[in-house]
């Protein structure tokens, strides 16, 4: 007895979204550590401990109170084709980096990932965006890109801040194995334990207000400038 072949379209938003997410796909984040390589180098994050420190103190605050609001709002305003607020959006992202590195890597992960769905996808969506997004000379917006990614993969809100969420920590901690004396089973033992924290953040994100979105951590904002001028470094933040 064979079985029926599947014919839900999750499938096909499942698959773009792991797509989207993997270090294979062509984003640049590879080449970013996020602001840990200078604490590494500051010595505030030197082991497991201090890394788990920072992922729950900053990285996690972070995703909860800027990078998921701005794509649960990114999201709905895409399906509203409301382009004031999508460009509202790009800017409020790009002012809440105070520091270059961070804003710079941003916007160009924020491009890379918009035009992708542009070519890859060839969604008018997608075109339409990066067309208004030239000219109003939007700073472009990795949290906006990733929405942008899921109303053309017609994934649910919930599963594109999962997304987020999985990348933004995976990409975080495969970093971390870079620069730190951090092992696989330490680091997968790390990411499961954060990951458990995302269900709560996407359900407080989904309810941020507008007005409410921003969230800062001077001491990394401090490192991440430093880093722009550091002797040596691995990562481009």
């Amino acid at each position: 007895m064979t079985s029926a072949p599947a014919t839900s379209t999750d499938a096909a938003w499942l698959v773009g979204l792991l797509q989207a997410g993997d270090s294979f796909y062509p984003t640049g984040s590879y080449s970013h550590s996020f602001g840990l390589e200078p604490l590494v180098q500051e010595g505030v994050v030197r082991d497991r401990a201090t890394l788990r420190d920072f992922i729950f103190l900053s990285a996690l605050p972070a995703l909860r109170h800027t990078e998921l609001p701005l794509a649960a709002h990114a999201w709905r305003a895409f399906g509203e084709t409301d382009w004031p607020r999508l460009g509202e959006l790009c800017v409020l992202s790009s002012a809440l980096k105070t520091a270059r590195e961070a804003r710079t890597a941003s916007e160009n992960i924020g491009r890379q990932r918009a035009e992708l769905m542009a070519t890859l996808r060839a969604h008018p969506l997608a075109q339409e965006y990066l067309t208004r997004a030239t000219a109003s000379a939007w700073p472009h917006s990795a949290a906006v890109s990733a929405a942008l990614e899921g109303r053309v993969l017609g994934a649910p809100l919930a599963a594109v801040l999962a997304g987020i969420s999985y990348a933004t920590l995976s990409s975080l901690l495969s970093a971390a194995m870079k620069i730190l004396r951090l092992g696989q089973n330490a680091s997968q033992s790390l990411l499961t334990e954060a990951l458990g924290a995302a269900p709560e953040l996407i359900a407080a994100a989904e309810a941020t207000a507008f007005d409410d979105i921003g969230w800062f951590n001077p001491w990394l904002d401090i490192a991440a400038a430093r880093h722009e001028t550091a002797d040596a470094r691995m990562f481009i933040s």
